[in-house]
Parts: C-alpha cells; sequence; structure tokens
C-alpha cells in the first residue's frame, strides 16, 4: 500500500460511491419522466438504461420468444402512465419490474407450462456452492426439474417475491413498491415460498437455498 492511502477505507469509500451512483441514477430516471411529460422524447433514456434488465427478467420467467412483447410492453405502458409516476413513492426500477410483473401475470398460465416442461427436462450439472444458482436454473432451457417443479407450485403473489428478489435482485422495500404491498407482506411471502422450496425434494433446498437465503 501506498504511503499516502489511509488504512482500511477502501471498502468504506467504494460503499459510499455506490450508494452516490445509486442516488444520482434515481434522480437521473426521475427528472427523465417528469423532462417526458413536456417532451416524450425524453423517455427514450428510460428505454435505453432498463430495458435489458427488465428483457432478462422476463425471459427467465417466461421464455425468450415471450420476452421481446412483453418487455417492449413494459415500456409502452410506462410511457402511457408516466403522468401517474411519483418519485416520492418510490424509483424508477421497482415501478417497471411492477408493470412487467403484472404482465406477466396475463401470461400466469403459459409461466406455469413453462416450469412444469422444464421440470420434464434433464437437470444439468453444476457446481456446489454456485451464488447465481436461481438465476440460472430459471433462464431458458437451464432450470432443474426439482426448482422447475416447486415454483409451478408456489402461489403466484409468493413466485413473484421470490422471483423479483432472486431475479431482479430488488430489496424488500422495492419489492413493496413493484407490487403495491407492505415490505412485511413482502417479508411473509418470501418466507412463506422458501419455506415451501425447503419442503420439497432435498435437492432444491440443498442446491438453491444460499442464494435465495440473501
Amino acid at each position: 500500500m501506498a504511503l499516502h492511502d489511509p488504512p482500511d477505507s477502501g471498502g468504506a469509500d467504494f460503499d459510499a460511491a455506490g450508494a452516490s451512483g445509486a442516488s444520482d441514477a434515481n434522480a437521473s430516471d426521475a427528472a427523465a419522466i417528469t423532462r417526458s411529460r413536456r417532451e416524450p422524447a425524453a423517455f427514450a433514456e428510460i428505454f435505453h438504461r432498463h430495458f435489458t434488465a427488465i428483457h432478462g427478467y422476463v425471459a427467465r420467467r417466461l421464455g425468450a420468444d415471450a420476452a421481446d412483447d412483453i418487455a417492449a410492453e413494459t415500456f409502452l405502458t410506462a410511457f402511457r402512465k408516466r403522468d401517474r409516476f411519483d418519485p416520492a413513492r418510490g424509483t424508477v426500477r421497482p415501478w417497471l419490474y411492477g408493470i412487467a410483473t403484472r404482465l406477466i401475470g396475463l401470461h400466469r398460465r403459459s409461466e406455469g407450462r413453462r416450469y412444469r416442461a422444464l421440470a420434464r427436462t434433464p437437470a444439468q450439472p453444476f457446481e456446489d456452492g454456485h451464488e447465481d444458482v436461481v438465476t440460472a436454473r430459471v433462464t431458458a432451457g437451464g432450470a432443474g426439474a426439482e426448482l422447475a417443479d416447486a415454483l409451478a407450485r408456489l402461489p403466484r403473489g409468493d413466485r413473484d417475491v421470490l422471483l423479483l428478489v432472486a431475479l431482479a435482485d430488488l430489496s424488500y422495500e422495492e419489492v413493496g413498491q413493484a407490487l403495491g404491498i407492505k415490505t412485511g407482506t413482502v417479508a411473509s411471502r418470501l418466507h412463506r415460498a422458501r419455506r415451501r422450496l425447503r419442503e420439497s425434494p432435498p435437492g432444491v433446498a440443498r442446491r438453491h437455498q444460499p442464494h435465495l437465503d440473501r
């Protein structure tokens, strides 16, 4: 370490920079939404910043074939409802995930069929301790039989909460904003979903729980 470097300051500096960056991004998103009410073309900033993440989330739940249309519909809906977005009630990111999740809900049967189909697909081996197991397994063609079957059996609300945490990496508060429910409800649904996975065949709990228990 160079003599002028303060000892043990890297982590704190990194955390502060990360928090500042997230705050700046949120402010920038809010400003773009506000500006788009007068200048509709400004909404393109929101699309370019978040389309890839929303598309990936939808693809992991419904498959790549449906992702293009639903992701596009998510942003079209957001554009139409941009006057209703209130930065004081949350940030743009969970708002978009909420819209996408509601659109996915219209394809609930398709999602159930997809998980059941994946449950009939032989699981591919993977290394123990993999921290992104759920994300990898729920992608098209990647879900193992045990996890796919367990997800298909979860109630709609529990599955939405679980996958917004596991796939979208939203906090409890952000999931609440996305779904329009209280943080306590998020916690109870997530706890229930985790418990049901634990009660599934042993392989599900052993292989998938590390990522779900973040």
